[in-house]
């Protein structure tokens, strides 16, 4: 059973839908906004930055009295699926059913909820906490919210392994599909960045904080690489079985040919580990197992962020997978979407297209260490496959290819 992904609903910092992603790509922008630091969360050095996404541009996409009881990631899931809905050229009627799953992924889950709920209960003691804020705080409330609104009766999960939530959450649905129990999956990945998480992730020194010039830049894969630029945003697919949607006649923005997963046992609970050789093993071995080589694909979505590790390993796992062979172009685009929120998932979907991609952003020195050079801007040719690739901090792993279907 071969799955394609038949509708695509994306917000981030770039704004809403795939053709404002597909700018902001082209134009190589990452677009950032000023991080409240009012409440005293972050260090005075600290990262000032951050991807965030106006609530105004999806507003139309959320049904009014429902979206006043959800959380941001709710309501950026909820718009995003709305999307891929609409994409997929369904009625919104037609979408669930008991054969119709949910698959999301977090990093995070709702910061903004849980910070509120923890002030109320320190201020005025347990019996104040709010049963409204309890039930978004929950990792999976946002898949749950998907489904009421829809009403898939089907399976309902939710994936929080950091950075490769978004891929494993297609993963899981690719599972569910070629299973039997689902028909139908909506899958995606979401992610807030309140003020809490965005100074987490700076004490941790996770993120590009500014340079002489004041600018905070991701530089991924670069030699001065300094951390990543956190976003939020949700990306949301629709998934079918490719007969089923060809007997709709639907349209189809590309075939899941295979999803592989693998876990590093080097990593940290707080960082990405050391593991490339048996990482790349697994991913060449899943490529096999699918009946496919490194040789096969044309251009790969790396996950890379500008991290000072996670690009390490990101590097080393795809030169050791394709050892002997010259690397297919490297796209990076959390140089334009920023780290969370599902930029990557969608950058993914125009990847296998002849979308223009600018020159990495930021990239300036190779890595004598890594000796990847991100796409520079040569002219490239329609791909017939892609690797998406996400390493995550704390050792999860997953990667999958998509494949033009005509």
């Amino acid at each position: 059973m071969n799955a394609v992904v038949t509708g695509v609903g994306t917000i981030g910092p770039w704004g809403v839908g795939l053709e404002a992603l597909a700018d902001a790509l082209q134009q190589g922008e990452l677009r950032l906004s000023e991080v409240d630091r009012s409440k005293g969360f972050h260090a005075k050095s600290s990262s000032r930055t951050a991807g965030l996404v106006d609530p105004g541009v999806y507003r139309e996409w959320l049904p009014g009295k429902a979206a006043r009881r959800m959380s941001v990631n709710s309501r950026m899931t909820l718009a995003a699926a709305r999307m891929a809905a609409k994409s997929a050229e369904l009625e919104e009627s037609e979408v669930g059913g008991e054969r119709t799953a949910v698959s999301m992924g977090t990093s995070f889950a709702s910061s903004e909820f849980t910070a509120r709920l923890l002030e109320q209960i320190n201020e005025n003691g347990p019996q104040a906490a709010s049963p409204f804020l309890f039930m978004e705080t929950v990792a999976n409330a946002y898949a749950g919210q998907v489904a009421m609104h829809f009403d898939a009766r089907g399976s309902n999960s939710t994936v929080t392994q950091r950075e490769a939530s978004g891929a494993l959450a297609v993963a899981r649905a690719l599972y569910q599909l070629s299973s039997g129990p689902a028909d139908r999956v909506i899958a995606g990945t979401v992610d807030e960045m309140s003020p809490l998480p965005h100074a987490i992730l700076d004490r941790f020194r996770a993120l590009a904080r500014p340079d002489a010039d004041g600018q905070e830049l991701p530089k991924v894969f670069d030699k001065d690489r300094a951390g990543f630029i956190a976003s939020e945003g949700a990306t949301v697919f629709l998934l079918e079985p490719e007969e089923l949607a060809k007997q709709r006649n639907a349209k189809i923005f590309g075939r899941v040919r295979c999803a592989i997963r693998a876990f590093d046992p080097t990593a940290p609970s707080h960082d990405w580990g050391t593991g490339a050789t048996e990482l790349s093993a697994a991913l060449v071995r899943g490529l096999e197992r699918n009946g496919l080589a490194p040789s096969d694909i044309d251009r790969i979505v790396s996950g890379a962020s500008g991290s000072k590790t996670g690009d390490r390993l990101e590097a080393l796992v795809l030169k050791e997978a394709w050892a002997g062979l010259e690397l297919p172009t490297v796209l990076a685009p959390k140089s334009v979407t920023g780290e969370y929120g599902g930029g990557q998932l969608a950058a993914a979907i125009l990847a296998l297209s002849d979308q223009i991609f600018a020159p990495t952003p930021g990239f300036e020195k190779i890595d004598p260490d890594l000796e990847i050079r991100p796409y520079d801007g040569s002219p490239m040719t329609t791909p017939a496959r892609v690797l998406v690739s996400s390493l995550a901090s704390g050792g999860a792993a997953c990667w999958f290819v998509l494949e033009s279907c005509p």
